[in-house]
């Protein structure tokens, strides 16, 4: 069976840097949505994005400190959007669309990871609900604002080698392990790509998901100093010492590439890591690659069935 998860020289690198990936590219009269863009890799985004040129849109659960992180960079502005919350989903996009303007670039990178088990809206596991269906929400109810030509880039991780779509317990009602169920939102984000790919590309509208690496961000807010220690991350005093990881600006890079890069042309729907797209593997090291589970487009279609019967939306079926 042929694939499109294949490498096609980039040219860039684990080690390249968002500045370095939009070297030569001008984003001026462009806008961006990037979620989560207030801390970690989001906030380094925001900050490449802006840098080339685009008008940035960081939609924040909590807008007042969004705006204090975002206080020195010209050409963003901060809005409110809880993505576990259905009513606040709407609530940014109508917002949005009253201003009758354009998507050109839209960064679902917003997530939690690892936390106690946590319910949300009608009872959904949280990191199923924040990392997938909150941003599933968010584009299809966005869907008429997408420009022709717009890329959508779902921040995925390495973690979804870990778990496939539990089908028979989504929302891990029979059990709950906060590892297994940041693995499967980590994959549904892979799979909303590829099924979002599949819909909009014939209206121009590409997308891609991606690993951005290991990076120390808070999004490890829910691991102890010791869980970090033990995995090798940090040492006793609290010092990155693991030399696998990203700097911000490193781990920003391959998001960036997927949503700017020229290369990407005509392509959509792909895993990508390290500012390339990424090889297929079936490693147990869970290091570099992307697992079938991930990449299965009858999986992707059925998720994308799911998430519409679940949150009422699917503005692509009248298209």
């Amino acid at each position: 069976m042929t694939t499109a998860q294949r490498k096609i020289g980039s040219g860039f690198g684990p080690r390249s840097t968002a500045t370095e990936v939009l070297d030569g590219i001008d984003l001026s009269g462009k806008l961006a949505i990037v979620t989560g863009g207030y801390s970690g890799l989001g906030l380094a985004t925001v900050r490449a994005l802006a840098a080339a040129g685009a008008r940035v849109i960081v939609p924040a659960r909590r807008p007042e400190i969004g705006r204090q992180a975002v206080v020195d960079i010209d050409g963003v502005e901060v809005d409110s959007l809880d993505l576990a919350d259905l009513a606040s989903v709407r609530g940014f996009a109508d917002r949005f669309l009253a201003a009758q303007r354009r998507i050109d670039i839209l960064i679902a990178g917003a997530g939690i990871m690892a936390c106690p088990e946590t319910r949300v809206g009608p009872g959904w596991e949280a990191q199923f609900a924040v990392n997938h269906l909150g941003h599933y929400a968010l584009v299809n109810s966005l869907w008429s604002a997408i420009a022709e030509g717009a890329r959508i880039v779902a921040v995925s991780s390495a973690g979804h080698q870990l778990s496939g779509i539990r089908w028979d317990d989504p929302q891990f009602t029979g059990g709950y392990d906060r590892w297994l169920a940041y693995a499967q939102s980590k994959t549904a984000n892979a799979l909303f790509a590829m099924e979002l790919d599949r819909r909009g590309r014939d209206l121009g509208i590409r997308a891609f998901s991606l690993h951005p690496g290991a990076i120390l961000t808070p999004l490890q807010r829910h691991l102890s100093p010791a869980e970090m220690i033990e995995r090798g991350w940090i040492d006793g005093d609290g010092n990155l010492v693991d030399p696998e990881f990203k700097t911000p600006q490193e781990g920003a890079a391959t998001q960036i590439w997927a949503a700017t890069s020229p290369r990407l042309a005509g392509i959509g729907g792909v895993y990508c890591e390290d500012c390339d797209i990424a090889e297929p593997t079936d490693s147990d090291e869970m290091i570099t690659g992307v697992r079938d589970h991930a990449t299965d487009p009858d999986q992707a279609t059925r998720l994308w069935e799911l998430s519409s019967r679940l949150t009422g939306l699917d503005a692509s079926a009248s298209h």
